[in-house]
């Protein structure tokens, strides 16, 4: 009786086990910011960070965000030192600087299986997850929501571009057309030229889409009236 009650034992804590050896979880490392407003299914923002910088970078404006969103920061999975990552690396030895495209693609890939998993680990509202990206951030938050526009219901872009790499992505996805967009760029940023902006603006208004987009005197930077109108942008 006693060999028996340990079989069964033994086969239980192996079933466990092994349950939780097969579980999927995300290669992406992230931080949580839990919405002041509580309900069952919250909209989710995910914020993505630049270049040379990490998930600590955009969650520290979590607060200012409206209320009613969970917020989630995602470090991006290319190491380039201590507490500093990047979405894809870039070679700068040539005329004009060349993206690993490459590692642009899995990048792209791991954001969208990242949103899938989080359905696992976090409770909120599958129809209104927003990606919100800063420099290469808001490259990726293009690449993304082009791409899989049926995942997100806008994307936020600010001091970004869109990559000639993704133009063959974009969805033919009738969801496409009810992707919301809200651009912003400073006119003296040294990064990202100007011109970036907007030049996406166009396209994507070539590809129907109504995307609304703010110039700042700034330069290649977040500043106080850039995430005021993000703010807005998030609540209507």
């Amino acid at each position: 009786m006693r060999i028996m009650l340990c079989f069964l034992l033994f086969t239980l804590i192996n079933t466990m086990l092994m349950s939780q050896d097969s579980k999927s979880h995300t290669v992406l490392h992230y931080l949580v910011h839990q919405p002041k407003i509580k309900s069952g299914k919250p909209p989710l923002v995910l914020l993505l960070h630049g270049v040379g910088s990490n998930e600590q970078d955009l969650f520290s404006f979590a607060n200012e965000l409206p209320g009613n969103f969970l917020v989630v920061s995602v470090r991006a999975p290319y190491a380039m030192g201590p507490d500093s990552y990047a979405w894809y690396h870039i070679d700068f030895n040539s005329k004009e600087p060349v993206i690993d495209a490459d590692q642009e693609e899995k990048s792209r890939k791991m954001i969208i299986q990242f949103i899938h998993e989080l359905k696992d680990e976090l409770s909120f509202d599958e129809k209104q997850v927003y990606l919100c990206g800063f420099s290469q951030g808001a490259i990726m938050s293009l690449s993304v929501g082009l791409s899989q526009p049926e995942l997100v219901k806008g994307i936020a872009v600010m001091s970004g571009r869109l990559l000639n790499e993704v133009k063959p992505l974009i969805s033919k996805n009738k969801s496409l057309k009810q992707l919301k967009v809200f651009i912003s760029h400073g006119t003296n940023d040294q990064v990202l030229d100007i011109q970036h902006a907007r030049n996406c603006v166009a396209y994507l208004k070539s590809l129907n889409l109504h995307p609304e987009y703010k110039e700042y005197k700034e330069g290649h930077g977040i500043n106080n009236e850039m995430l005021a109108d993000l703010v807005r942008w998030l609540k209507t």
